[in-house]
């Protein structure tokens, strides 16, 4: 039966089966994937790609309603597994590359899949692991050894089925159904895989999150596909009718081929991509490119020079996997820090421990409800208790620090657990890491709450300089005074080559608090370098 809720999107318009079918016939010859050697996709021909590779799972017994864990790197492989997971009507269960131990044997545990598709470069990991309800291993890339108790077929006969094969549906794809369960980062507990449905993932990149997409538009996706940074792109450009490109991993050095290569018009640059590309010198190339639109998050003190030097239009806006854009700014944005402005289809709070509203101005937990069913996630699978925790009083809690200004603009402060308190005052290390980063010798930093000596919290920076650049903490101490309050000026510095990073392209800010203050830090006291407030006459 048609759905007559005018809140929910038609299955034509959000299950992607359907929407691939529409396209492929629509318009069989038009690029769906750009790769990043000038050729592409059609959308036809994916079509064909994919109803292969969903009659190979339908052999190995995968039907409507399954969860298939797919562990493979970006590609159009990955890509094509999903989209006929899907096409049968089971559930994509994409998991991080970096999974391993422990943590691999829980999302298989939770996933409950019996088959994966796996990278040959990862299969040797789950010899060593508790491997739940596994049985068939479909591998990409190569010939993998034995597992006992795991059948290794490869995936270049398992996944090039006769599409004549494919069993009927028992019934229609609906938008309620699940579409995917991705899983959270899991930096600092156990990862919990978020159950979304056609329609949320639609209302995530839908034209009142990404109003400024079209079917002309190419979008070059570099975040990974095991997550909802990845995922979206595909989908945006899916339902436009247009391009999405796939041309390997983010380098400064590879960005802008990577444009031209795949036609990009639109990409979403994360934390330090965008610094790392503003810094490099300038060139006579820097506007012969295919480049018109860029969603940068955060949106840095840099934004408006990288708009002008590259000419583009520039963006921002705030998103979770469990949520669906909330926040989305006007093109080129002009109060520095914002996230932008609440959209329309969704209502937003930001509320103390209490879920009691706090005034504008003030910083506390940003909450989330919806006006359509399904637009939001539906849950952490097979884990109520998370699941009533994030949405008690009827709304979903993203855990996230925000303050909201007169204006109706909303300005991300910190994660929760990632405030730092400090001479009585709270501290936000988002706002004390954009200081940081406008150095010009600073390529990337993180700030992290250590313990003092007596109580609460002192600051430590971990900052990795440009290339070739050198970074003295003094020196760094002494650019931020003008910038910072006296009690956000961290005491001690340390100097990294890199990073360490989520394959998400998170900073494991866990990992570099674990570590605390190392023998490499610089201390600005036992330097003898003293900070206080001001004083102030009257």
């Amino acid at each position: 039966m048609a759905v007559s809720e005018p809140r929910v999107p038609a299955r034509d318009d959000c299950v992607l089966r359907y929407v691939l079918e529409r396209r492929a016939a629509a318009h069989p010859d038009r690029p769906f994937i750009r790769l990043g050697d000038g050729s592409h996709i059609t959308y036809g021909a994916f079509r064909q790609q994919t109803e292969r590779a969903a009659a190979g799972l339908a052999a190995l017994g995968v039907g409507q309603g399954d969860t298939v864990t797919v562990w493979l790197p970006n590609g159009v492989e990955m890509i094509r597994v999903w989209f006929a997971i899907n096409w049968l009507g089971a559930t994509y269960v994409p998991i991080n590359v970096a999974y391993r131990g422990n943590l691999l044997a829980h999302v298989l545990a939770n996933a409950g899949s019996r088959v994966i598709v796996a990278s040959v470069d990862l299969v040797p990991r789950l010899a060593d692991v508790d491997r739940a309800s596994l049985a068939t291993c479909v591998v990409v890339g190569g010939s993998a050894g034995a597992i006992p108790g795991l059948a290794m077929l490869d995936a270049a006969s398992a996944l090039d089925g006769d599409a004549a094969a494919i069993p009927a549906l028992a019934r229609p794809i609906e938008p309620w159904d699940v579409q995917s369960i991705i899983y959270t980062s899991g930096t600092t507990g156990r990862s919990k895989g978020v159950i979304s449905s056609y329609a949320h993932l639609f209302h995530m990149s839908g034209p009142q999150s990404f109003h400024m997409l079209d079917e002309t538009d190419s979008f070059l996706l570099y975040g990974p596909l095991f997550h909802v940074g990845g995922t979206l792109p595909v989908v945006a450009s899916l339902n436009r009718g247009g391009a999405v490109g796939v041309a390997g991993e983010f380098s400064t050095e590879t960005f802008w081929p990577a444009v031209r290569a795949t036609g990009a018009t639109f990409v979403i640059l994360l934390g330090v991509m965008t610094s790392f590309i503003a810094k490099r010198p300038p060139s006579p190339e820097d506007r012969n490119h295919t480049l018109k639109k860029a969603m940068m998050i955060p949106l840095d003190e840099g934004w408006a020079a990288f708009a002008e030097r590259f000419g583009v239009t520039v963006w921002t806006l705030f998103n979770m996997t469990e949520i669906n854009v909330p926040i989305v700014s006007q093109p080129n944005p002009p109060k520095l820090g914002t996230c932008g402005r609440q959209r329309d289809g969704v209502e937003l709070r930001i509320v103390d421990e209490h879920d009691c509203e706090v005034a504008d101005g003030q910083v506390g937990e940003l909450i989330i409800r919806t006006d359509a069913p399904w637009a939001l996630n539906s849950g952490y699978f097979k884990d109520p208790e998370a699941t009533a925790k994030a949405w008690r009083n009827g709304w979903f809690h993203t855990g996230d620090a925000f303050r909201r200004d007169g204006d109706g603009d909303y300005f991300f402060v910190d994660r929760m657990k990632d405030a730092i308190r400090r001479r009585g005052e709270n501290i936000s290390s988002f706002e004390v890491e954009v200081e940081i980063l406008a150095h010009p010798a600073v390529r990337e930093c993180a700030v992290v709450a250590v313990p003092n000596e007596t109580s609460e919290d002192d600051v430590l920076a971990i900052v990795a300089p440009t290339p070739g650049a050198t970074l003295d903490p003094a020196e760094l101490l002494e650019f931020l005074r003008p910038r910072l309050a006296h009690f956000m000026l961290p005491r001690y510095v340390r100097v990294l080559p890199d990073l360490p990073r989520t394959p998400t392209q998170k900073v494991e800010k866990h990992v570099l608090r674990s570590a605390g203050v190392t023998s490499d830090v610089w201390d600005r006291e036992q330097a003898g370098i003293r900070v206080a407030r001001e004083k102030l006459r009257g």
